[in-house]
């Protein structure tokens, strides 16, 4: 099977790089944990034990999944010079009344609540390759709206 290639941006990367250290450096203290919640006797009905062994495996599952998404990340920079929507750059957006700035970035890093939107969703894909001025529309489930391109940062 070949290996899946994730888009991050630099910024995305350090965000994963950090999340990485401080979940290899939470290990020691899951491990006391596990120890402490041994020496309380029998296994199959310890909470303590259960709850830290669940702890460690989602740890452990996570540092797999972040090392997986380094080791096949391609790093893309926003192209300022171009004038066209791409990976990392940030537009500003107007539909109707209100305006909103969003970054454009791979599906690893996207985060709608913080204004990161990913390439692979529905706007994050129309978005691509625009220029100020352009319009696009997305199906959503209140119908039909319309952004138009007013910057790209």
């Amino acid at each position: 099977m070949a290996k899946k290639q994730y888009d991050l941006t630099i910024h995305g990367k350090r965000e994963l790089e950090n999340e990485l250290k401080d979940l290899v450096g939470s290990r020691s203290a899951i491990a006391d944990r596990i120890a402490e919640a041994r020496s309380f006797g029998d296994l199959s009905e310890n909470a303590e034990y259960s709850a830290a062994r669940e702890e460690q495996a989602r740890v452990e599952s996570r540092i797999a999944e972040i090392e997986e998404i380094l080791s096949s990340a391609e790093i893309i920079e926003a192209d300022k010079t171009d004038g066209e929507v791409g990976l990392g750059d940030t537009v500003v957006l107007k539909s109707g009344r209100s305006t909103n700035e969003y970054v454009l970035v791979g599906a690893v890093e996207a985060d709608p609540a913080n204004g990161k939107i990913s390439n692979e969703s529905p706007l994050g894909a129309q978005l691509i390759g625009k220029k100020v001025g352009n319009k696009v529309s997305i199906e959503t489930p209140k119908g039909e709206k319309t952004f138009e391109v007013l910057e790209i940062k």
